[in-house]
């Protein structure tokens, strides 16, 4: 509930002196997928490629990063991943109106979750990213040996194995993991971003 003596006080700045500023223009990119479908590998290349070959202000908002610190509160019911998804979109707004490009990697498993962050920027300025990965291959990786964990019973309500994967149905930009390399998967993120005007091509950018 919103507290009723609350009175927002909002920036003399103007997004346009902010894109000015920077070089590019704001913009999230949402990458959704399941438990090692690489969609953090791919987010963290792409901001490692915005910054040194396009000069870009970038911000990266991992799910595990924030579960230690902002969410760190939070577990994995229903109610908590929806909270969960709702603190990120708040702070990817904040991070959006400074003018960054943000980038965020979170299962975010259910569309509604999705579809309320979406709501929260101007029509265009919110991309989902759709790192798919068949769930079988996703197990075969298990990095994190989260998938071996689900299954004994030691983890509940894991996604794609005791909880549900939403998948988007109409994403900005979906990619299968399983079949592009991360390379490939950055420079075709790289090519959407220069023709949507997001960023340009400079002086220190590598040749696409």
């Amino acid at each position: 509930m919103t507290a009723k003596n609350l009175t927002p006080h909002h920036s003399l700045v103007t997004p346009q002196q902010r894109e000015a500023l920077k070089g590019h223009k704001p913009l999230v990119l949402w990458f959704t997928g399941l438990s090692g479908s690489g969609k953090s590998t791919i987010a963290a290349a792409l901001e490692q490629r915005l910054v040194e070959s396009y000069g870009a202000h970038t911000v990266f908002l991992d799910g595990d990063s924030l579960r230690h610190g902002l969410n760190q509160d939070l577990g994995f019911s229903a109610a908590d991943r929806q909270e969960n998804i709702r603190r990120v979109g708040q702070v990817a707004r904040l991070m959006f109106d400074a003018g960054l490009i943000v980038i965020t990697s979170f299962i975010s498993p259910y569309r509604a979750d999705r579809d309320q962050a979406r709501a929260l920027f101007p029509p265009g300025s919110f991309w989902e990213v759709f790192v798919d990965c068949p769930l079988e291959t996703c197990k075969q990786r298990d990095p994190k040996g989260l998938y071996a964990k689900a299954e004994s019973g030691e983890i509940a309500e894991f996604t794609g194995v005791s909880s549900p994967y939403e998948a988007p149905q109409s994403p900005e930009i979906h990619m299968r993991s399983d079949q592009q390399s991360v390379e490939a998967c950055v420079g075709l993120l790289i090519t959407r971003l220069v023709d949507a005007g997001v960023i340009q091509y400079g002086l220190n950018a590598w040749a696409d």
